[in-house]
């Protein structure tokens, strides 16, 4: 595969090009590195046929036998989108687990998202944990964030959820959590476009430097915390729709038909800020349209047709009406003026880099973590 210096180019299979990811190569006919990957990563990682059924059936097992005489045999996060939804279907309908749904409410659920959520759980009659961080906290953050112009604003909250997920886990000696994250249709996305989300020294630095209002109840984990959740307490975090035939659009008529789900309009909408985030931030401040992913990855998955998907894109990125409202609404939620919001997009964005990182640890231990996996079998 080979790149051309400093000269446009659009990959021939999927939508990204080399304004999304400098760092495409691409090969005679064109395709792109990412697709190559994306390629790589589904016949290795996603099991399919007679040996996805039998890596599944072998997983429940280990599930439920992990789980023998516990109030709960995994976990798994709800947040009202499609695949959070749609893990709980499987996990309680299908596969016949214990699931502890888990959400974190961290200020910015819209009504739909809410009401997916307490519909879906009704009806699987699956628990609900719900963790509410406090707003004054995290809307101290998610400024400090803003303020410093890194691109991954969404760490904030991504952390959040992985922190509480592992210590629930803690708490019920629960093994597995299932997560929806899949790579068939969610293995598109530059690498700059987001940070690792266990970088708890980055998010400290970022709020240190830019923050008002001291963490002392932000659900957190530290590096030495995440190597001890990784490797001494025997939790695992399992991709579960790389086990199974997974389509997003008939994951859709499902939810739908079975649990009286309703579509938000768009990946992650279910959030009031991060749609905004998705919608007007990535766009307008960073040159990040998030769609692209999406779409490229949906193409590479035969759910799209790549010219449906370049059409797609000429669209606004959201209901401008709508748009304006959720402005007007994060704006005001902030407590900041149009002034002072416009001031901060017009600020040159920064890498996350640019601010301390255990990024430089994590590179340097990244041999021994691999040895670590290989000899306990992870």
């Amino acid at each position: 595969m080979d790149k051309q210096n400093n000269i446009y180019k659009i990959c021939s299979r999927c939508i990204l090009d080399t304004h999304d990811d400098p760092s495409l190569l691409f090969d005679e006919q064109g395709v792109c590195s990412t697709c190559k990957t994306y390629d790589e990563q589904v016949n290795t990682r996603v099991y399919k046929g007679k040996i996805g059924k039998q890596k599944l059936e072998q997983l429940v097992s280990e599930i439920k036998q992990a789980g023998k005489n516990k109030e709960y045999d995994c976990i798994i996060g709800v947040s009202g989108g499609v695949d959070s939804t749609y893990v709980a279907y499987l996990t309680k309908k299908q596969l016949g687990l214990r699931p502890l749904a888990v959400h974190l409410d961290n200020g910015w659920n819209s009504e739909l998202a809410v009401s997916n959520i307490s519909e879906t759980l009704n009806r699987l009659h699956i628990e609900l944990f719900t963790h509410v961080i406090n707003w004054e906290e995290f809307k101290d953050l998610q400024l400090s964030f803003i303020k410093a112009s890194v691109v991954d604003i969404e760490l904030t909250s991504d952390h959040a959820i992985f922190a509480t997920l592992y210590k629930l886990a803690q708490k019920y000696n629960v093994k597995y959590i299932l997560q929806g994250v899949n790579i068939v249709t969610e293995g598109f996305l530059p690498s700059h476009w987001v940070h690792n989300k266990f970088d708890w020294l980055n998010i400290k630095s970022i709020h240190k430097q830019f923050g008002k209002i001291p963490l002392k109840t932000f659900p957190h984990i530290s590096f030495t915390q995440h190597l001890y959740y990784q490797y001494a307490t025997g939790i695992q975090f399992v991709p579960i729709l790389n086990y199974v035939p997974y389509s997003k659009e008939e994951a859709k008529k499902l939810i739908t038909n079975e649990l009286g789900w309703r579509d938000y309009g768009g990946k992650h909408y279910e959030s009031i800020f991060t749609r905004f985030y998705q919608a007007y931030i990535l766009p307008q401040k960073f040159g990040v349209d998030k769609r692209k992913s999406h779409y490229s990855t949906l193409i590479c998955a035969g759910e799209l047709n790549r010219n449906e998907a370049l059409e797609l894109m000429k669209e606004p990125t959201y209901n401008l009406e709508k748009l304006e409202i959720d402005k007007e609404f994060v704006i005001k939620k902030f407590g900041l003026s149009p002034q002072e919001f416009e001031s901060l997009m017009h600020t040159a964005p920064q890498k996350h880099s640019d601010y301390p990182s255990y990024m430089n640890y994590y590179n340097q231990l990244r041999p021994i973590y691999k040895k670590i996996k290989r000899i306990i079998g992870k």
